[in-house]
């Protein structure tokens, strides 16, 4: 069994990521076909994760593949949380994840107030909404909840619509010039899916092939708290590969880890490739430790607490500082772990630049007024 050092794990999880060795996209498509899924609960966050791993991306190319070749897709997926992923995985991951997380709703539902009868009825209203009227926020889709007498404060619309799209009846559709998410039934935003459908089993080792892909060399640890699967289908998923000779065994600092069988002797070499990642980023929420990513001693500054996840800079996927933007994007204000190197500077100054540029703010921008508005959005 090969045994991989830290340094070498994480140099192969950055170019796994698209986020080192140099690797970068050409489009939207590019992107989704090597990372998989784009960490989405800030819509945002998830365009500056696409921009990061791309090579003149746009954002309104962000917004042309979702809204108008609907190319990419926004829902709630791994461990019950939004992600961007690529439309022909809407229906198969929606059909995995979804009756795992409405089983954990179930509580929930309760706890708000919501019996079988008030469920049932919040679905035909959503569903009947969307049919009649197209693309509704989810502000609009509460006010119809309450002209029905169901409750359109607090957590309930959210819970309501996140079940509609669990149960695969509705997804997000086009955003609105003022940032707003809508909703729209799923069989109007996208084509019929003809492919054999799988079965949960199959689904699952799909899953787990397409993780590692991303995201190896990985645990099997970090594929459950990734992806929120039963602790027992995540193992068989993972078995499966093994056993069809998919993968290989490795260790990473004492831990059993897998690797792809054609990536077995990988041995990238450093490459100084300074990102500038967003908050949430799915190289620091892909696995179940940030050990290879974040250096201990510096944890707190990118997970402060309260959920948060800080933007990044990481060179060859090592975090060295944090960041954030002003003036519209035209500015970062970094905040380093320690003394940076010139090199890495001249990097972090490349990447601003290329900030500015995709949202607009730059000498690059393009169409002013358009711009203007995704900048806003984003």
């Amino acid at each position: 069994m090969r045994t991989i050092d830290a340094e070498q794990a994480r140099l192969m999880r950055a170019r796994t990521q698209g986020i080192g060795g140099g690797l970068r996209g050409a489009s939207v498509a590019d992107v989704m076909d090597r990372a998989f899924a784009v960490q989405a609960q800030d819509a945002s966050a998830a365009a500056l994760g696409l921009r990061a791993r791309a090579a003149g991306l746009t954002a309104e190319a962000v917004t042309r593949a979702a809204d108008v070749e609907r190319s990419v897709v926004r829902g709630w997926f791994m461990r019950g949380t939004l992600y961007l992923v690529s439309a022909s995985d809407l229906r198969w991951l929606t059909r995995l994840l979804g009756p795992i997380f409405l089983k954990l709703s179930v509580r929930r539902y309760r706890e708000l107030g919501l019996d079988d009868g008030a469920l049932a009825h919040a679905e035909h209203l959503i569903t009947s909404a969307l049919a009649t009227e197209g693309p509704l926020t989810r502000a609009e889709l509460a006010e119809r909840l309450a002209g029905a007498g169901l409750d359109p404060r607090g957590q309930v619309p959210f819970h309501l619509v996140r079940r509609c799209a669990l149960l695969g009846q509705i997804c997000h559709g086009p955003t609105r010039d003022d940032g707003e998410a809508t909703f729209v039934l799923l069989d109007d935003w996208l084509p019929a899916d003809d492919r054999p459908t799988l079965e949960a089993g199959s689904a699952a080792v799909e899953l787990a092939r397409r993780y590692l892909a991303a995201h190896a060399p990985a645990a099997l640890e970090d594929f459950t708290t990734w992806s929120g699967l039963p602790a027992a289908m995540a193992h068989r998923a993972w078995k499966a590969l093994a056993d069809a000779e998919e993968t290989v065994e490795c260790e990473v600092a004492g831990q059993p880890c897998a690797l792809p069988t054609e990536r077995a002797a990988e041995t990238p070499e450093p490459s100084l490739d300074v990102r500038l990642l967003p908050a949430y980023d799915n190289y620091l929420v892909g696995y179940r430790t940030r050990a290879l990513s974040v250096a201990a001693p510096h944890e707190r500054r990118v997970w402060p607490g309260g959920g948060q996840i800080r933007p990044t800079v990481t060179v060859d996927g090592l975090a060295c500082a944090t960041w954030s933007r002003r003036n519209g994007g035209r500015t970062v204000l970094l905040t380093p772990f320690g003394d940076l190197p010139d090199d890495v500077l001249t990097g972090i100054a490349a990447e601003e630049a290329d900030i500015a540029r995709f949202l607009g703010t730059g000498p690059y921008g393009g169409d002013r007024e358009h711009n203007h508005r995704l900048t806003e959005r984003l």
